[in-house]
């Protein structure tokens, strides 16, 4: 078997014990090409990110990162700006010829709210090598807002992948001529590349920036946030946008994407050097995502955009990111918007769940 693991392969391997969980795994945990991971009951307040190294544990350099722990039982808040390592309730027994990738959720990072995954003897952030026998921790770092979790919130996801399943650039032009991934010409260098939408119809409302000094979100409460408490709106005109150094913002991309049912994806940078931004948090593009039959009818994808040393000038089309896609192991039982509980399918410019519908 090659390819990312579908959901029936990632309910065998809770079988199997590969995957280990205390408490069990849920089934609501189990996403298309994908699993969620759940918080633990501490969280540990340390001085700065870090990686364990190879050849320690995680436990090793927390007693020399570690300032305080905090007891997530009752709920707790996570401060803006601070550094917080969560072990999570899952932990991993993979096969030898099986490794992993996390990344945060969509609504995690549509909040800035930065989390990565870390593992004993990890030299990299949400990467898990082939064969890893061990715990998972999240690393959490509120950018934007404080936030209040409990035990068992799902900020991040982890995708399991046996063996190379990534498109080459000509694999992945022959898929948009068998079936259309973007809805308007295909950008394909190093995977499909796609681009910041600034001229919406009917609107010259192209996006959302955090503000500076706001209230707690409690992660549990849904549709319960008025926006203009938390955003500011950002609009132009005339396509184009400065972005502020340090500010955060929430756009939308001018392609509409397709991710056919036995293909996953991968949001990923498009540049280094393309300018003074980073472009996205939430990276995993599940099976589904966009496909009429699930109903789709093509999604945008949503940009959590935020701006670094200088400020930058953005414009109408500008390329900002571009999508990876690698091959499904096989066909996924369940796909992303088709009987579950999927938020941002058929999307356009949209906050996180946690936010009222803007009218």
């Amino acid at each position: 078997m090659t390819g990312v693991c579908p959901n029936q392969k990632i309910e065998a391997m809770v079988v199997d014990g590969s995957i280990h969980a205390t408490p069990s795994i849920l089934p609501e945990q189990v996403q298309p090409a994908s699993l969620d991971l759940r918080l633990g009951t501490t969280a540990y307040r340390v001085r700065a990110s870090f990686l364990a190294g190879e050849g320690r544990t995680v436990s090793d350099r927390l007693d020399e990162f570690e300032m305080h722990r905090i007891d997530l039982s009752q709920g707790a808040v996570l401060e803006k700006g601070c550094v917080y390592l969560v072990p999570l309730m899952e932990s991993l027994a993979l096969p030898a010829d099986m490794s992993a990738v996390a990344n945060a959720k969509s609504s995690t990072g549509r909040l800035d709210l930065l989390t990565r995954t870390i593992t004993d003897g990890g030299t990299e952030f949400d990467r898990i090598p082939s064969g890893y026998t061990g715990p998972l921790f999240a690393e959490i770092c509120p950018r934007s807002f404080s936030v209040l979790v409990r035990p068992g919130m799902r900020l991040n996801q982890i995708r399991f992948r046996q063996g190379q399943a990534v498109l080459s650039d000509d694999e992945l032009t022959t898929l948009h001529k068998e079936t259309r991934l973007v809805d308007g010409d295909a950008v394909i260098q190093d995977g499909l590349g796609f681009s910041v939408d600034l001229q919406l119809p009917g609107t010259d409302l192209v996006g959302y920036r955090a503000k500076p000094h706001t209230g707690v979100i409690d992660l549990d409460r849904i549709g319960e946030y008025d926006p203009g408490d938390y955003w500011e709106e950002v609009r132009t005109r005339d396509g184009c946008i400065i972005l502020d150094p340090g500010a955060f913002y929430i756009l939308v991309s001018r392609e509409a994407v397709h991710i056919p049912p036995l293909f996953a994806a991968e949001m990923a940078p498009y540049l280094a050097m393309v300018g003074e931004f980073r472009v996205h948090y939430a990276g995993f593009f599940d099976p589904g995502f966009g496909h009429a039959e699930a109903g789709g009818e093509g999604s945008r994808g949503v940009l959590e955009v935020r701006c670094h040393e200088a400020p930058f000038v953005l414009e109408h089309g500008q390329v900002v990111g571009r999508l990876v896609y690698e091959r499904m192991a096989e066909m996924p039982t369940q796909l992303y918007g088709a009987g579950i509980a999927s938020n941002y399918q058929g999307q356009g410019l949209k906050l996180s769940k946690h936010f009222k519908t803007p009218t």
